[in-house]
């Protein structure tokens, strides 16, 4: 039900060949360090890539060399002083969804692809402004992630997370200087499963530690699923609060549908009026709606197809976003120059890069794992915990997320420390935000996606910066005066 997967894979298409990127320039890397950092995994340059003052690295991580499991990373420097700024990892969801490919290349990272599908332009707003940047395809199946055991495909939240805390513990042997530095985790969607379990098996590591601990300073996931029984509700109630459904459907899924026993895997009584409202609901909404953003344009994948292939100019804009810049990212990213220089697809995997793996199998019950509890250990160790949600996403809507973090902070016996109010950027409003107990924080995000960074990138760095800055969001500002 979560993620990129309608969002950004509504069309497929084989890549064709293209000039290699330049051996020359890739033999650079080999033998140069920097820092430490591995010169085998530095990025020279990507191709059509603009000029910028940060380094890149890119490459994999073994994390059972018996198995030939392998997790792929991408690594931004922070944009200044990246020796002074903290580690932040970020998580797509799905589950089954690319980081390099939603986070990286669509929302927070320095580059968007253009239009052209063969060239990046660079991402004014991206997180590095505030943080060092991380991205992993996991769990294993997810974009250049792979492995030589087939049985590695059928994984859920606990194999996930025993794998990315392996990757972490292998990565900072490649990047020691981070070993010590503050480390941020964030996410959105599923990963509102991922980061937390995560999280769980840091501070058990932590615990039991002697030497090495991780440096957990915070925890951030937007639009996240956390209890299915509270989200699935919040979908239909806020299709029937934005006028997409009528009353009589509205008021009978809240009358005869029992979320408190809905999992992703029950069988449906196709008879009962609970389902019968849901599935005209579905069909009232229709096809030609994003439910990532209600406001936004859809793109039509056969248009855009064609002008990449004929390389032309494809980009379609709405409201200042570019609704077609997942066509666009794919394209790019299955250019063979792009993996070379990304030293990606070292396997030669038999199948297309793609947002959204069609080759893992993953639990379907783990969706139902209620995931406040870990919240709350998460928060008792100290780590505040952000929840944000862009406020126009109707598949996991603020109207649950609030809820819940509502309940979670009356049982932590939390007070508000800053009540329920407008937030703002740049004179307007950014969102609306409310704390408890000074550790967990609850923000929206105005006009904003699923995908907040992609949908507001500016106000989302606001939010990101203070974030990790440890600063609560402004709740006032100087109005502009009117003549």
């Amino acid at each position: 039900m979560c993620e990129d997967k309608g969002y950004f894979e509504m069309g497929r298409w084989n890549t064709f060949g293209g000039v290699f990127f330049s051996i020359a320039l890739a033999a650079v890397a080999v033998g140069v360090g920097v820092k430490g950092y591995p010169a085998e995994d530095l990025v020279v340059k990507l191709p059509g890539q603009p000029p910028v003052g940060f380094k890149q690295y890119a490459g994999y991580v073994d994390v059972d060399v018996k198995a030939g499991r392998s997790l792929f990373y991408y690594f931004v420097e922070a944009d200044k002083n990246p020796e002074k700024q903290p580690l932040t990892l970020w998580l797509n969801g799905g589950p089954g969804c690319s980081s390099v490919g939603g986070g990286a290349f669509t929302e927070l990272g320095p580059f968007y692809p253009r239009g052209d599908g063969r060239s990046l332009r660079i991402n004014s707003m991206s997180w590095n402004k505030a943080s060092n940047l991380l991205f992993v395809e996991s769990p294993v199946g997810v974009g250049w992630s792979y492995s030589n055991t087939s049985s590695d495909y059928i994984r859920g939240d606990a194999s996930t997370a025993k794998d990315m805390y392996i990757f972490m513990m292998k990565w900072y042997e490649k990047f020691p200087e981070f070993k010590s530095r503050e480390l941020f985790l964030t996410g959105e969607s599923y990963a509102g499963h991922y980061i937390p379990q995560l999280a769980e098996v840091l501070l058990d590591h932590n615990a039991r530690s002697k030497g090495f601990k991780f440096n957990i300073k915070g925890v951030a996931i937007g639009n996240p699923l956390l209890r299915l029984d509270r989200d699935v509700p919040a979908t239909y109630e806020f299709f029937w609060s934005h006028g997409m459904i009528s009353d009589e459907v509205g008021l009978t899924i809240m009358n005869e549908c029992d979320f408190d026993d809905y999992v992703f895997e029950s069988p449906h009584n196709v008879s009962h009026p609970c389902y019968q409202a849901i599935v005209e609901a579905n069909r009232i909404v229709g096809h030609y709606v994003n439910n990532y953003d209600v406001l936004l344009d859809i793109c039509y994948p056969s248009l855009v197809e064609q002008e990449l292939r004929l390389r032309k100019m494809a980009t379609k804009i709405s409201i200042g976003i570019d609704v077609c810049m997942s066509f666009e990212r794919r394209f790019y990213l299955n250019l063979p120059e792009v993996q070379m220089a990304l030293h990606a697809n070292r396997t030669k995997l038999p199948y297309d890069w793609s947002m959204c793996s069609g080759r893992l199998s993953y639990s379907d019950s783990d969706g139902n794992i209620n995931i406040l509890p870990i919240l709350k250990k998460i928060i008792l160790n100290g780590i505040p915990v952000w929840i944000f949600s862009g406020d126009q996403d109707s598949v996991v809507p603020l109207l649950g997320s609030r809820t819940l973090v509502r309940e979670l902070a009356h049982d932590l016996k939390f007070k508000i420390t800053v009540p329920y109010g407008a937030w703002f950027h740049k004179q307007q409003v950014g969102g609306w935000v409310t704390e408890y107990g000074n550790l967990l924080t609850f923000a929206t995000v105005r006009g904003a996606a699923h995908m907040v960074p992609y949908s507001q990138p500016s106000r989302a760095l606001h939010l990101f910066s203070s974030f990790v800055h440890g600063r609560r969001l402004p709740n006032n500002t100087h109005p502009p005066i009117h003549e």
